[in-house]
């Protein structure tokens, strides 16, 4: 070493440091890079997205392999940098300077520049690298394999698998950050949708279900006349009908069918009859996911809500199931609230006693809770357990309401003052 120019040692120091720096910025760009970007740039050929996607198949033997390197140039590099130092400030302070220096140096130019260049630019650094560790691989395969089988077997005490798959598996709530983390890449509307979808899962047809009280039937004992006109002046392509109570339901008309009927002159309460389709049941509790396989299996867009005991509770769509995950079908793009809702000039809200408490909270943004009654009205009445009296307040769920209408036992109209919120974590009765 003595015949070496101190230049010489300068140059091949900052060569190694630079090895250092790469070798760090390799480590970090490859463990940091998305791996579904990469999956997806995979399956389109890219070709530096196959080489770092094969040297993430065994993450232990490229880690194994970067810090091969990485501490052989670092060890290489103490070992000049000693030298320089010895011929600079003597044998004496060469340890002390070589250490505080190199260990700056090595901070600032191999480590913490290149780690986070690396973090910032995962993609720019792991694909280039992997043209340098692919064929280095290869080359110190025995070195690697010789450690990793070493490491390996102390991870195997451990229960630990060195394998990288599965890593790459989201939950579903895992999957609902990633989606809301997408930010302008997906629309906020797509957004909603996918969310939604992931949702359906805890969405019951309860949850959605026309109530039984609002249920469009026609009793099929009503006057022909009467049965004519609901026909004819239905909102509906099919028509519950029914004898005396919709508990002894008869089936589904389609309009369309009743059309037909009426352009022949056949339209009887017979053939009427005749044409009515079989009824679909399905369990209140019945999720939506596994309700919309099933109208697709059996071909049905309607059913009828069954309680345990099996009485009708309510009516649900495959429309209702739609609506769900891409919001309430409207002819108007401009936003519009619903029926059961409506803006006072002051910031207050009336709302309909019988309005869904689940579509209240995404109309309006709010947040009732929705473990329990699935109505307005039933929220009330669980939260004050009695039937109250008109213009009587509370706060619920941190939200003032004043009921304002109460008729046959139901509060029919209240009104919501949204402006004072606020945020409680459970509610109980004062």
């Amino acid at each position: 070493m003595d015949d070496i120019s101190t230049s010489a040692l300068l140059i091949a120091l900052a060569i190694l440091i630079a090895l250092s720096a790469y070798f760090s910025s390799s480590e970090t760009g490859m463990m940091s890079i998305n791996r579904y970007r990469l999956k997806h740039l995979q399956g389109e050929g890219h070709r530096g997205a196959k080489r770092v996607h094969k040297l993430l198949e065994r993450p232990d033997r490229l880690i194994g392999l970067i810090l091969i390197g990485n501490n052989l140039v670092n060890i290489a590099a103490s070992a000049i940098a000693t030298i320089i130092c010895t011929r600079w400030f003597g044998e004496y302070w060469a340890v002390f300077a070589t250490t505080i220096g190199l260990t700056i140096i090595l901070l600032i130019f191999a480590e913490v520049t290149p780690k986070t260049l690396a973090a910032l630019y995962p993609e720019k650094i792991a694909f280039p690298s992997s043209l340098i560790l692919s064929p280095l691989l290869v080359v110190m395969y025995p070195l690697v394999a010789a450690i990793n089988g070493i490491t390996n077997g102390i991870l195997a005490l451990l229960r630990i698998k060195p394998s990288g798959d599965g890593g790459d598996s989201l939950s579903r709530e895992e999957l609902r950050t990633v989606v809301y983390e997408a930010g302008t890449m997906i629309p906020k509307k797509h957004q909603d949708m996918l969310v939604s979808i992931l949702d359906l899962e805890n969405v019951t047809a309860e949850d959605i279900m026309v109530p039984r009280s609002d249920i469009a039937a026609i009793d099929i004992n009503d006057e022909w006349k009467d049965i004519q006109k609901k026909l004819t002046q239905s909102q509906h392509t099919r028509v519950l009908l029914y004898r005396d109570s919709i508990d002894d339901a008869v089936g589904f008309v389609h309009v369309r069918d009743a059309l037909r009927l009426l352009s022949k002159d056949q339209f009887t309460k017979a053939t009427l009859l005749r044409a009515v389709r079989e009824i679909y049941y399905a369990p209140e509790s019945i999720p939506l996911h596994t309700l919309m396989y099933q109208f697709q299996a059996e071909k049905e867009r309607i059913a009828l809500v069954v309680d345990e005991y099996g009485d009708i509770q309510g009516l649900v769509t495959l429309e209702d199931i739609l609506e769900e995950i891409i919001g309430d079908f409207t002819t108007t793009t401009l936003p519009a609230y619903s029926k059961e809702v409506s803006v006072q000039q002051d910031g207050s809200v009336l709302v309909d006693g019988s309005a869904n408490v689940r579509e209240l909270n995404k109309e309006m943004d709010w947040n009732f809770p929705i473990e329990g009654p699935k109505t307005l009205n039933g929220l009330i009445l669980e939260y004050l357990e009695e039937i109250p009296d008109s213009n009587v307040s509370l706060r619920l769920a941190g939200y003032p309401i004043e009921i304002i209408d109460i008729n046959e036992n139901m509060i029919k109209t209240v009104r919501v003052m949204p402006e004072f919120y606020k945020p409680v974590s459970v509610v109980t009765p004062d």
